[in-house]
């Protein structure tokens, strides 16, 4: 009986630990959502490595977009017009490095606009994870709404 008892504490205590470490990764790409979101861009800004690259898939090739440039045009947004929904599909991670993937769903005032995925790679620095590079896809058909 005290091997499985102990057994037991072993798998919960590692199941909430990872549980845990998920949330921890997850905070700044909710933050990121939740900055566009409110037009934060002191939020926004946070969710961010120094060095991060922001790029989105066009049927031309690979866009790149400065992040200070984008934490200004969604600053001037008015609060609410821009809210992306998103599904975490995987985590993973190795050490101070994890990658995760999220299917989303962008309401512009309100309206579906477009859908897609995400691919973030963060770095943890300092004891807190930042977004180091995001990657996404964009497309307007075949859309599913992520309530």
């Amino acid at each position: 009986m005290n091997k499985i008892f102990a057994i037991a504490i072993f798998f919960g205590s590692f199941c909430f630990g990872q549980q845990n470490q998920n949330q921890e990764i997850e905070k700044p790409i909710r933050n990121l959502f939740l900055g566009m979101k409110n037009a934060d861009p002191e939020l926004l800004n946070s969710a961010f490595s120094d060095t991060a690259i922001l790029q989105t898939i066009t049927k031309d090739g690979v866009k790149t977009e400065d992040i200070k440039e984008f934490i200004t045009s969604i600053s001037k947004m008015e609060k609410g017009d821009l809210d992306e929904r998103i599904t975490i599909e995987a985590i993973h991670v190795d050490g101070n490095l994890a990658s995760v993937f999220t299917p989303y769903s962008f309401y512009f005032k309100g309206k579906l606009s477009h859908c897609g995925a995400n691919s973030f790679q963060l770095v943890k620095q300092n004891e807190e994870w930042k977004i180091q590079y995001i990657i996404d896809t964009r497309r307007k058909d075949n859309c599913k709404e992520i309530k």
